[in-house]
């Protein structure tokens, strides 16, 4: 089979590589013959090699093997000059990502850390090339990239390339779309910049071992001026390292000890380029003389001349052990190479590289001040000041410390931080197959079916519902039904089939009337009612889970959590009131189809809403529209502005809580910030101290995150129902599953949650796995704050009875009768 170039696409980034894809047959590698050839230049595109191979590159005593060049090209636009690179970067074998706008390179650049960066630096209106690059710069894993800015043919004279210069560019490709220009670029670049930063970076690892080396380490120039000392020297000698850079060794105190003619000696020996080895008497800062075995090696560099002198001194006693302590690193020197596993972690040496290899260190303060640059233009968000204060902590720490806190930082600059990271799909299909359709946006389909859902269809009060009903006037069947409505085992398919399924206006005024919420809004409880009846006419009683009784249910568990004792400690009642609410429209409109389903399907609300919370952000905004357009059925009319503000953002942010994608996030910052802190002061006897209390459960941060766990229970709560009615829910989100399957297959769209077919799918797998990896952790951290007993032993009796039909091979809702 021959070896193809895969490039795969989506809105932000363009990848091409230089081996095989498994998905080279998609609709989504048809844009690969872009970039096939130009017949125009007669340079037909030879296919790269399947086999990734290894440049074998010589560093002094060092043999480096390096990896196919990583080429970040950013063009806000495809043109002949993108082209050209592409075709170049497939015919070098190197591996090259595309990206179209400044975030989306920054993006990628934090993960990838490309060698070589180019950037279109010709058409300023489409983005700031300069501030692109001082951005990429700003990154400390940037020091061993080399950037190129692709600048339009002058018109007239030749401009000046120090702009470009100052920005952080290396260098500049006079635009040349010509496609064997720009593989020659690319092979100079390869052999020369990119090769030189790859020794540099290389140079991490020797450093790293001057840094570890129990002996004491000096190096200094050809003229004998220092330029750098390692931390077994200072913790020898006394000195701090910046005491001693940049002196010339006559000016160091000298010990008595030694020969008068004993440097002459020495002195003579290295300026012939040789090695001298020998005792030598050394003078501490506190003026103490120290035996030392000395070894002095010349360093030949360019020109065949000497350009540095090593010295290696080890102690002839054993009383001067090293001393790995903050003095190790002063807070000005500090530099965190982040490409490398080991870090250089000191200024003093990349000062050793700047000499070396350019002769002053004009070019590094033009870098500090476009940082210095950079940071002045942002503000400091509170993950940036965790990661500078690990960075910070980095410096004084031991190795092993500091590699760990390296891991630490990977962590923290990922996206995904609340996220656990799953097995793979064959180890846990229905596990996969949720998170895949409950906590992404879909996969982005760049041609396909159209699922039109309009938001432009009118939303009115049915005609057989505008009679508004009393509180006083349901009649004796449904008031009945909801006799024990302030119970947790409520029986809401009772009150869905008395209610012929409008469940919602009848428990709404009957939960509403119990929290006054009338009285709070000042509304008279005709607008209340009407309110009810238009927000359950806009749910789809065709949906076999997502309709009126789902938002029943949620309401019923969300008045059933307002009345525990903690809870009502932290909340107000505006927060009350907005939950009540929230939990009545969340999802009001819902047209029984995930977020994925309708991104795929290019429908109108996912352009609406850019594939972000696509169903949440419709739920909240169609709500406010039904509630104020008229005011027949505006429960906010009568309240104050401010307080109306107030109450309008707790239901918003309330209901985008139920976004999945967000699950673990809003879990693991309930628990960091409200369950940790109040079992610590349990633990330290302070359950009696009622203001430190007070001050967790009321702070305004921490009441929010009550408010979006108490809503995100109430809203997954089926597998803590009592067991008939956790059966009949689990039944109909999986008809609900199967219904979205059917019609992905139909159309021709991406299937979503493939095990979520009616005709193989195991349902007690799916609450399974559900239950594991939503359910346990989210509802263990809620009852150790509200205290939830019975809850938690439906969990428990649920989960029993899935495990017990799934260890037979039942896939259904329910046993064969015997």
């Amino acid at each position: 089979m021959g070896c193809a170039s895969s490039i795969h696409i989506s809105d932000r980034v363009v990848y091409h590589s230089g081996k095989e894809s498994e998905d080279s047959h998609s609709p989504q590698q048809t844009n690969t013959t872009q970039h096939q050839g130009n017949p125009a230049s007669g340079l037909p595109l030879k296919p790269p090699s399947c086999k990734t191979t290894l440049t074998e590159v010589q560093f002094g005593p060092m043999k480096l093997f390096k990896d196919p060049l990583q080429v970040l090209l950013v063009f806000a636009k495809e043109d002949s000059q993108s082209n050209g690179f592409c075709w170049a970067c497939e015919k070098a074998n190197f591996r090259c990502s595309m990206a179209r706008t400044p975030e989306s390179a920054l993006e990628c650049f934090l993960e990838k850390h490309h060698d070589l960066v180019i950037i279109d630096h010709r058409h300023s209106r489409h983005f700031d090339a300069e501030a692109l690059c001082r951005s990429i710069r700003a990154v400390n894993s940037s020091e061993n990239t080399v950037i190129v800015a692709v600048v339009k043919r002058p018109d007239r004279e030749e401009a000046s390339v120090m702009p470009l210069i100052n920005a952080g560019f290396n260098r500049r490709y006079v635009e040349n779309a010509n496609m064997m220009a720009c593989y020659n670029e690319l092979l100079q670049l390869e052999h020369g910049e990119v090769r030189a930063q790859f020794k540099l970076r290389a140079g991490n690892a020797i450093f790293t071992a001057l840094e570890q080396s129990q002996e004491a380490i000096e190096i200094t120039s050809e003229d004998q001026v220092i330029q750098y000392v390692n931390p077994a020297y200072e913790s020898i000698m006394g000195y701090q390292q910046g005491e001693l850079i940049g002196k010339e060794i006559i000016e160091v105190p000298k010990s008595e000890k030694n020969k008068p003619d004993l440097l002459e000696t020495i002195n003579s020996c290295i300026r012939k380029g040789k090695e001298w080895q020998g005792i030598y008497y050394a003078k501490k800062k506190n003026g103490d003389s120290i035996q030392q075995n000395v070894k002095i090696t010349p360093v030949i560099g360019q020109g065949g001349k000497i350009r540095h002198y090593v010295s290696i001194n080890r102690p002839l006693n054993d009383n001067n052990k090293t001393d790995k302590s903050s003095e190790r690193v002063q807070a000005e020197s500090q530099t965190d190479i982040q490409s490398s596993k080991h870090k250089d972690r000191r200024k003093g040496s990349l000062d050793v590289r700047s000499t070396t290899s350019r002769g002053s260190d004009g070019s590094s303060q033009r870098r500090h001040s476009s940082m210095a640059r950079i940071h002045s233009m942002t503000i400091e968000a509170p993950i940036t000041k965790v990661i500078n204060i690990i960075n910070a902590a980095q410096e004084s720490s031991p190795m092993p410390v500091a590699e760990a806190l390296d891991r630490v930082l990977e962590i923290l600059r990922t996206t995904e931080l609340y996220s656990p990271q799953l097995g793979t799909k064959d180890e846990d299909p229905h596990t996969n197959d949720l998170v895949g359709g409950l906590m992404t946006d879909g996969l982005r389909r760049l041609s396909g079916n159209e699922y039109i859902f309009s938001t432009k269809q009118p939303h009115h009060l049915p005609s057989h519902l505008t009679t508004p009903l009393s509180l006083n006037d349901i009649p004796p069947r449904i008031a009945q039904t909801m006799e024990n409505e302030d119970s947790w085992d409520f029986d809401i398919f009772n009150l869905e089939a008395a209610t012929l399924k409008r469940p919602l206006t009848y428990l709404g005024l009957k939960i509403f009337s119990r929290f006054g919420v009338c009285e709070f809004l000042n509304c008279p409880e005709a607008t209340l009612r009407s309110w009810l009846q238009v927000i359950e006419a806009n749910y789809h009683s065709s949906n076999s889970y997502h309709n009126s009784t789902h938002a029943a249910d949620v309401l019923h568990a969300t008045a059933y959590f307002l009345c525990k004792e903690r809870v009502k400690q932290s909340l107000d009642p505006i927060d009350e009131v907005a939950a009540l609410i929230a939990a009545t429209v969340h999802d009001v409109d819902h047209p029984g189809r995930t977020n994925s389903f309708l991104c795929n399907a290019g429908s109108e609300l996912a352009i609406l809403y850019n594939d972000t919370a696509v169903l949440e952000s419709h739920h909240a905004a169609l709500a406010f529209q039904i509630t104020t357009r008229d005011d027949k059925c505006n429960i906010f009319k009568n309240i104050e502005r401010n307080e109306y503000r107030t109450l309008r953002q707790a239901i918003i942010d309330m209901v985008l809580a139920t976004e999945m994608t967000k699950h673990f996030e809003h879990v693991n910052k309930f628990v960091n910030s409200i369950n940790k802190p109040l079992a610590a002061l349990e633990e330290n006897g302070g359950n009696n101290d009622e203001e430190s209390v007070k001050s967790i459960l009321t702070s305004p941060e921490n009441r929010i995150l009550v408010k979006r766990m108490l809503i995100k229970c109430a809203d997954i709560s089926n597998p803590c129902r009592p067991q008939e009615l956790c059966i009949e829910w689990a039944g109909r989100i999986s008809e609900e599953y199967f219904a979205q399957t059917d019609e992905e297959k139909r159309q021709g769209l991406p299937v979503v949650m493939p095990v979520f077919d009616r005709n193989t799918c195991s349902i007690p797998k799916s609450q399974i796995s559900f239950i594991d990896y939503f359910i346990t952790d989210m509802f263990d951290a809620w009852d150790a704050f509200a205290d939830l007993p019975n809850l938690m032993q439906h969990l428990d009796n649920n989960f029993k009875y899935w495990k017990g039909l799934d260890e037979r091979k039942l896939h259904s809702l329910r046993p064969p009768p015997e």
